[in-house]
């Protein structure tokens, strides 16, 4: 994770917020994972992108990771997105996103208590939210071009 020389500085205050999980310990556990390069992929619902009124990521977006205390820890480029539903989500892609999972059954049941969490359907705005194979899913992979640990 070292800083891409070719990149512009990044005028950080100008670009959107990478926020992974809510802040606590599954955040700290996922953005150290990103940090230390064991994190390369994440996956949302697009019900999510659509209850925020945000437009799907796409190939070259860059963002700022925040960690639980909201700090600026590093810049994200997203490398590829794919829209699928939830039953096509692969192997490669649940290992990608860092968190342990030995394949898809554990990643999968892993990401369902994450989305019928209180805390989720109340994001959502839908108390009775759940998912199912159908659910489309935003598979997206990413690179860290900028460290901002050591920035002032």
């Amino acid at each position: 994770m070292t800083s891409d020389p070719t990149s512009p500085p990044a005028d950080v205050a100008a670009l959107p917020t990478a926020e992974f999980a809510f802040p606590g310990p599954l955040r700290d556990r996922l953005v150290a994972a990103v940090l230390d390069g064991s994190k390369t992929a994440t996956t949302g619902l697009v019900a999510e992108y659509e209850r925020e009124g945000e437009p799907l990521p796409k190939a070259g977006d860059r963002s700022v990771l925040v960690d639980s205390d909201g700090r600026p820890v590093a810049v994200l480029e997203v490398t590829g997105v794919r829209v699928v539903p939830l039953a096509r989500v692969d192997a490669v892609h649940a290992v990608d996103e860092g968190e342990g999972y030995a394949g898809v059954a554990e990643w999968r049941a892993g990401h369902e208590r994450f989305w019928g969490s209180a805390e989720m359907r109340a994001a959502l705005g839908d108390p009775d939210f759940a998912v199912d194979d159908t659910t489309p899913v935003v598979l997206e992979r990413f690179r860290v071009v900028i460290d901002l640990r050591g920035a002032g």
